[in-house]
C-alpha cells in the first residue's frame, strides 16, 4: 500500500484526481441540442454523430487531446444498498496515447456520494490504437449507499484523438452478478495437523519502500507480532506499469533475495512467521484499476510461472507461514475462459502444490479483497488453503481527509449513522459465513484507519475483538510506511503528522498483538 490510493476502496470505483473532476465539465464545449434514444435522452458534443443505433465518437489528429463525448442521466436510486454493472460494445480506430492516465476512452459513471459528496467516478478501461468489437464494463459493488441525484453516463474520449463506435442497443445497466465462477459449494477445506493446530497469528505489514531491518523486526516482536505481511511492491496504483516482464522478473528477483538472505533469517531470529505477498502482477493494472493479467494471456503465465519459480525456491522454509498470491484482486470485465481472478488464482496454487504440498496458500476475493465480494468467492479444492479478506470500511471514516474520499469528519463510533462494533459485523458477515460454511481458516491481511480519524482506537479495539471471536488471523496496515497508517505517528490532518511514542491508536494495536 502507498500514501494515497488504498485499493480496497478504489474497488470497482476510479478515484480520478482534482485536476481531472475540474476538468469534466469545462472541456465539454457546443453541446447540441438533446437526442433521444432507446428511451434515453443524450447530450451529444460536435464530434458524436448518430447512425441508427451506432454512436461514433471522433477527435481528429489535428486536435489531439480535446474532449468529445455523449452524455445521459441514470437513475441510480433503485441499486442503493445492491450495487449494480454496465456494459456496452464498443470498437475503436487508432486511439492515440492520453495525456494523462486516467483520460483516453471513456465508458464511465459520474456520481456524488448522497452522503459524504465526494465525487465517484467507476468506469471501464479499452487498449490505446484500434481493437475490434468487445464488451466493456464496469461495476459499482454493494457498499453503494445511494447518489446525491441522477448519475451522468459519458461514452467517448477524453484527452486523446481517435474514433470510437459504440452500439447503443447493447448498453446494459442492471444488477450485479458473479464475474468469477461459482463453484465447490460443499467443499470442506481441509488442513493438515501442522496448520490446524497453528495458534491464531497476529501483526504487521511491512514498510512497502524500503527494506526490512533489524531494528523493524526488533521492535515488532517487542509490540506481540507473531506474523509480519512482506510486501514486494512497487508502482502500485501506477497505469500500465509492470508490463516490461524481463525488467519485472529483475526487480522480483531483487525482493526474492531480500526475503530469502534478510527478512526469514531475521524473523526465525525473533519468533516471527511471514506472509509472502506479491502486491503487484505481472502487468499491472489499466486506468480503471482492472488486473490486467485477468485479460491478457502473457501477463497471465507469467503470474503462474513466477509462483512456480518462487515455489521452488522457498519450499520447506521455516518461519514462511503462506504464499499470498496477488494482492487485491480487481475484475470489472469479462475475461477470457479460465482467466479470471479465481482461476488463476487456483492455478498458481496447483502449480505451487506441484512444487510445495504443505506451505498454505492464500486466496483473495475480487474487488480488491473485499468483504463483500465473499459471497461470490469459491473455495480452491487443494490442502492448506487460507482465504484473506481486506477491512476498511466505512470509507468515509477509515479514509477522510485522503484525496479523492470523504472530506467531511467523522468519528467512530457514531450511532446516528449506525457505525459501531454490529456495523462492522454485518460488514464482515460474508466472510464468516464463507468460514463456517467451508470450514475455512480466514487471514486478515489489511485493516487500518486514518491517524486523524476521531475514534480511530475504537474502530481498531472494534475490529480486532471480532477477529478474535472469530478466530481469525490478522496483520495491521502497515508497519513504517506512509504516516497516514502509522501508529507511531499523530496529527490533525495529513500535513500535519508528527512522530509519536504513545497514542490511543497505537495502544489500541499493541493490546490487540499481545493479547492472549
Amino acid at each position: 500500500m502507498v500514501k494515497y490510493v488504498l485499493p480496497l476502496l478504489v474497488a470497482a470505483t476510479l478515484q480520478c484526481n482534482a485536476d481531472c473532476r475540474d476538468s469534466l465539465p469545462r472541456q465539454i464545449r457546443n453541446e447540441r441540442a438533446d437526442f433521444v434514444y432507446g428511451g434515453r435522452t443524450w447530450r451529444l458534443s460536435p464530434g458524436c454523430r448518430v447512425a441508427g443505433n451506432l454512436l461514433t465518437v471522433e477527435i481528429p489528429g489535428g486536435r489531439w487531446g480535446d474532449t468529445q463525448w455523449a452524455k445521459t442521466e441514470i437513475d441510480l436510486a433503485p441499486y442503493a444498498g445492491r450495487g449494480f454493472q454496465c456494459s456496452i460494445r464498443v470498437r475503436g480506430e487508432d486511439i492515440a496515447k492520453p495525456t494523462e492516465p486516467w483520460l483516453g476512452f471513456k465508458f464511465m459513471l459520474k456520481w456524488s456520494d448522497r452522503f459524504s459528496g465526494a465525487m465517484h467516478y467507476p468506469g471501464a478501461g479499452a487498449p490505446p490504437n484500434s481493437f475490434p468489437w468487445r464488451t466493456v464494463s464496469f461495476r459499482q459493488t454493494e457498499d453503494f449507499r445511494g447518489a446525491d441525484g441522477p448519475g451522468v453516463l459519458h461514452l467517448g474520449l477524453q484527452g486523446t484523438s481517435g474514433r470510437v463506435v459504440f452500439d447503443l442497443d447493447s448498453l446494459e445497466i442492471g444488477d450485479l452478478q458473479p464475474i468469477w465462477p461459482v463453484t465447490n459449494q460443499t467443499l470442506r477445506c481441509v488442513y493438515t495437523h501442522d496448520v490446524a493446530s497453528r495458534p491464531v497469528a497476529r501483526g504487521v505489514m511491512s514498510p512497502s519502500g524500503r527494506d526490512m531491518t533489524e531494528d523493524d523486526f526488533r521492535t515488532i516482536s517487542s509490540w506481540g507480532a507473531t506474523l509480519l505481511r512482506f510486501q514486494m511492491v512497487r508502482d502500485w496504483h501506477g497505469v500500465g506499469t509492470n508490463q516490461d516482464l524481463d525488467d519485472f522478473d529483475r526487480w522480483l528477483d531483487g525482493r526474492l533475495e531480500h526475503f530469502g538472505n534478510v527478512v526469514l533469517p531475521l524473523a526465525r531470529k525473533y519468533g516471527i512467521s511471514v506472509v509472502l505477498d506479491m502486491h503487484v502482477t505481472p502487468g499491472g493494472r489499466d486506468a480503471s484499476h482492472e488486473t490486467n493479467m485477468f485479460h491478457d494471456k502473457r501477463f497471465a503465465r507469467h503470474f503462474v510461472e513466477a509462483w512456480r519459480r518462487i515455489a521452488r525456491r522457498f519450499a520447506g522454509e521455516r518461519g514462511l507461514w503462506a504464499y499470498d498470491l496477488a494482492n487485491e484482486p480487481q475484475q470489472q470485465c469479462a475475461s477470457a475462459p479460465g482467466m479470471d481472478g479465481w482461476n488463476l488464482q487456483r492455478m498458481a496454487a496447483e502449480a505451487i502444490r506441484d512444487i510445495d504440498h504443505s506451505t498454505p496458500i492464500l486466496i483473495e476475493s475480487n474487488v480488491n479483497d473485499s468483504p463483500r465480494a465473499f459471497r461470490n468467492l469459491s473455495p480452491v479444492a487443494l490442502t492448506n488453503m487460507i482465504y484473506e479478506v481486506h477491512v476498511y470500511g466505512p470509507d468515509d471514516f477509515t479514509h477522510q481527509g485522503i484525496p479523492g474520499f470523504s472530506v467531511r469528519p467523522t468519528r467512530w463510533p457514531d450511532e446516528s449513522l449506525g457505525w459501531n462494533r454490529d456495523y462492522l459485523r454485518a460488514l464482515l458477515a460474508p466472510v464468516r459465513e464463507f468460514q463456517l460454511k467451508h470450514n475455512a481458516r480466514i487471514y486478515v491481511g489489511e485493516f487500518s484507519a486514518v491517524a486523524w480519524a476521531t475514534g480511530a482506537e475504537n474502530y481498531l479495539h472494534d475490529c480486532i475483538s471480532l477477529f478474535k471471536e472469530y478466530g481469525w488471523d490478522w496483520t495491521y496496515h502497515a508497519f513504517r510506511e506512509w504516516q497516514g497508517w502509522s501508529v507511531e505517528h499523530e496529527g490533525p490532518d495529513a500535513d500535519h503528522l508528527a512522530p509519536s511514542a504513545d497514542n490511543p491508536r497505537k495502544r489500541a494495536l499493541l493490546e490487540g498483538l499481545r493479547q492472549l
